[in-house]
């Protein structure tokens, strides 16, 4: 782990593991005991295939949680992204139960067993200077495609991770003339989203490992334009991993850049001009009927 924080800093990590793993109601009530006594919060998913977890705490507690689940033999060695705070991102600690730790809805994907080839974030930045062929394709939703992203890179178009197989249907042809490089913000999406491609005939598809957050600590900012979005209450981290001012919209809870918070639509806690858009079309729509 890093050693630029400062001691008052406030660690953040995110980590995933597909694994099967069993006794989840055990797991739930020890590692929530756990992570109140240290004093952590965050959320952490368990299911039969695996674990996800997003967990912000000093780095003596943070670090001791990262002992104890790795010390588990059905768990073992996690891949850990970090960044740093000065403050709490997380309102409360939540351990919850799940069927799948990203939601998917589609049989047959095994990350574990059957996973999609994987690009590192310097190996995709060589690419990326080499100037080399290939699609570039964001698997994340509308509003953070929004925020920020690679230069160039093909938006899949979804409101919903469980859109992903409709939104593979109407991909363009041309997407498959060169490798697929997709991404997402850790990670996690992806290893559903390229084992899905894989079945329904994309044959040369590559996953960023750690996603954009990996990209952002081994690469920086190169070829990236704009922000990444994070699902906590820092809303965006810049290429730095740094809080950004993008903050939520409380109505509609679209993230808003510091241009559109200068808006005359945007009145905090109340609009913004994303709820000005949607009445609008509302409107529309109602006249027309």
């Amino acid at each position: 782990m890093s050693e630029l924080a400062t001691s008052n800093q406030i660690l953040n990590i995110a980590a995933y593991k597909f694994v099967p793993l069993t006794e989840l109601g055990t797991r739930r009530e020890a590692l929530r005991t756990l992570c109140v006594n240290l004093k952590l919060r965050g959320t952490i998913l368990l299911s039969p295939e695996g674990i996800n977890l997003f967990i912000a705490g000093a780095r003596a507690a943070v670090e001791q949680l990262l002992e104890r689940l790795q010390q588990d033999p059905e768990i073992g060695a996690l891949e850990v992204k970090e960044s740093f705070s000065d403050h709490q991102p997380f309102n409360r600690m939540l351990v919850r139960l799940k069927k799948e730790i990203i939601a998917f809805g589609i049989d047959g994907i095994d990350p574990r067993n059957a996973p999609s080839q994987k690009i590192s974030a310097t190996q995709l930045k060589q690419w990326l200077d080499e100037g080399r062929p290939l699609t570039l394709l964001d698997t994340r939703n509308h509003y953070e495609v929004r925020l920020g992203t690679f230069k160039n890179a093909l938006p899949i178009g979804l409101d919903h991770f469980r859109n992903f197989p409709e939104a593979v249907d109407n991909l363009p042809a041309e997407v498959a003339e060169n490798p697929i490089v997709m991404f997402c913000t850790g990670g996690i999406r992806c290893e559903k989203a390229g084992p899905y491609m894989e079945q329904a005939g994309f044959r040369d598809v590559y996953q960023l490992e750690g996603g954009i957050l990996k990209y952002f600590e081994e690469c920086g900012g190169s070829h990236y334009e704009g922000d990444c979005f994070v699902f906590d209450k820092r809303t965006a981290l810049d290429a730095d991993l740094q809080e950004t001012e993008t903050t939520l919209c409380y109505a509609c809870q679209a993230p808003l850049t510091i241009d559109e918070q200068q808006s005359e639509h945007y009145v905090p806690g109340e609009s913004c001009p994303y709820c000005w858009e949607r009445r609008l079309a509302e409107n529309a729509k109602t006249s027309t009927d």
